[in-house]
């Protein structure tokens, strides 16, 4: 329709309205009639604007981009979209984990990062953190922990004493809360954040070897972090100063970057390596696996509809392609079910239909049928089931034969028994001595007094300081005794100098 032919109101059904500022009515003043058949379509289609919000990682923003390989790592991965010179579309989603969908953007908590690469070979999806670790390593305490952090089901308030429960009944959440409770639990902008796929995935090359990797995104822009009072005042004068700065980027041409690196362990090595690598509590040291270029992302367009495009999209470890795929990781494992279960209860049983999920630059093929909102179909001709004799889609031989770690015992039981190095404190540890610098070591003591102030159960609050000690002996000191200054109202004593740990050399694996 061109731009002078003029457009007029209509039904969802295209049908031209008489009037879409006016009830249909008995007389002027009459009563409002039910065969008002816009106005019933109009409310009827208002009441369910919504769709259940994410359980976790509700509120966030994102945007479009393109992904473009420079390095070549074909030696590891026969993957399309990483062999070199390849360019795919990207949407990265930002957001919080914890907080409901109008929560303040600037609140202490760990960032989504969730990035979708639609691919000639379907699309993968890489849904990682800001941080390259988590807070636990087995599914089963997954619902556990998110309630802990939501909120009490009377008083409809968050608690510090069932975060802290949890946190110290649940020790493998040690390296992750040291990282939330540090500087990078409050980052200037998702622009200023690294992104990390976490979890250890697999690579497959052109032969069929097998390789283990874990995803890198650093940040062209530098990590930059707030103070937590200047997080507070953010807070109260703009809920969504992340997306706001997100989106006033892209549109003013600031166009944030993020370099693709991944750590590469060759397949044998984990089943002896000196800790456990498929642990999401774990990091792997630069020093045994240095970071390998493989190319970039860039953040260009900004969704047309927030809705349509960014609270629609639907991303899910399982979405896999040829030449990468998952690894014995408990909870990835569990991930791959999780993800695309929620998808279908919060979008829909074809949400992978939606123009946002679909895949961009492969076909679909295959024998799925009908189910609400199905709007793309086989032709009639294409039989509905396999085997069948007919010409129909069919598997992949090549896929068949990369082959797969569940039928090697050997790793099998290495990635289920604890390594030489297995611990729940050690990381934690290393992250807080040999990473932060004094000044952030002082910013960490201050937050870990004020969370100690907020638990108000005696036996909770013990643990609160074992836990700490346990990540290291001196910290725990010094938060002990700073928690007792404050609590016999001796301000000038909030903060107690800490005894100097020396200048280690930091851990590369915690510095990137």
């Amino acid at each position: 329709m061109s731009e002078s032919t003029p457009q007029f109101t209509t039904t969802q059904t295209g049908t031209p309205v008489a009037s879409d500022a006016h009830s249909l009515t008995v007389g002027a003043d009459g009563a409002t009639v039910l065969h008002d058949r816009y106005l019933v379509e109009k409310l009827a289609q208002f009441n369910r604007e919504r769709i259940p919000e994410r359980i976790v990682h509700a509120k966030g923003g994102g945007a479009f981009g393109e992904l473009v390989i420079t390095g070549d790592v074909s030696a590891y991965t026969r993957a399309a979209v990483f062999q070199p010179g390849a360019t795919s579309e990207t949407l990265l989603r930002f957001s919080s984990v914890a907080g409901e969908l109008g929560s303040p953007d600037t609140w202490r908590d760990v960032r989504g990062f969730a990035l979708k690469f639609y691919t000639t070979e379907g699309n993968l999806d890489i849904v990682g953190n800001n941080t390259p670790v988590f807070f636990i390593r087995d599914a089963i305490k997954f619902p556990d922990f998110i309630h802990s952090q939501k909120r009490l089901p009377g008083s409809g308030l968050r608690d510090a004493d069932m975060q802290w429960d949890f946190w110290t009944l649940s020790p493998e959440s040690a390296h992750q809360v040291t990282y939330l409770m540090g500087d990078r639990g409050l980052p200037r902008s998702w622009r200023h954040v690294n992104g990390y796929g976490s979890h250890t995935y697999q690579w497959i090359n052109a032969a069929g070897e097998r390789f283990w990797v874990k995803y890198h995104f650093i940040a062209r822009q530098g990590v930059e972090t707030i103070e937590a009072p200047e997080a507070e005042a953010i807070a109260g004068a703009d809920a969504d100063f992340y997306r706001r700065d997100l989106y006033e980027a892209i549109e003013r041409g600031e166009y944030p970057t993020w370099d693709v690196k991944v750590q590469v362990m060759p397949y044998d090595d984990a089943k002896t390596y000196r800790f456990n690598p498929f642990d999401l509590t774990k990091v792997w040291p630069h020093a045994d696996y240095p970071l390998i270029e493989v190319g970039h992302f860039t953040l260009n367009r900004n969704p047309q509809n927030h809705f349509a495009e960014i609270e629609q999209a639907a991303f899910s470890p399982a979405n896999q392609v040829p030449g990468t795929d998952i690894s014995p990781d408990k909870m990835l494992m569990a991930r791959v079910f999780s993800y695309p279960d929620a998808q279908r209860y919060r979008v829909g049983t074809n949400y992978n239909q939606l123009p946002v999920n679909a895949p961009h630059a492969a076909p679909v093929h295959n024998y799925s049928q009908d189910g609400a909102q199905r709007h793309h179909f086989n032709a009639p001709t294409t039989p509905v089931y396999a085997p069948n004799s007919f010409g129909g889609p069919h598997a992949d031989p090549a896929r068949a034969a990369e082959g797969s770690w569940e039928h090697d015992g050997e790793l099998v039981r290495a990635a289920a028994t604890l390594h030489a190095e297995d611990g729940d404190f050690g990381q934690a540890g290393t992250l807080y001595r040999e990473v932060f610098d004094a000044s952030a070591k002082e910013r960490f003591l201050v937050t870990l007094t004020g969370q100690a102030q907020a638990i108000s159960i005696d036996e909770i609050r013990e643990r609160f300081f074992g836990y700490w000690t346990n990540v290291d002996a001196s910290l725990g000191a010094a938060l002990r005794a700073a928690y007792t200054a404050v609590a016999a109202g001796d301000t000038a004593a909030d903060v107690p100098q800490q005894p100097e740990a020396g200048e280690p050399e930091p851990d590369e694996a915690h510095a990137a």
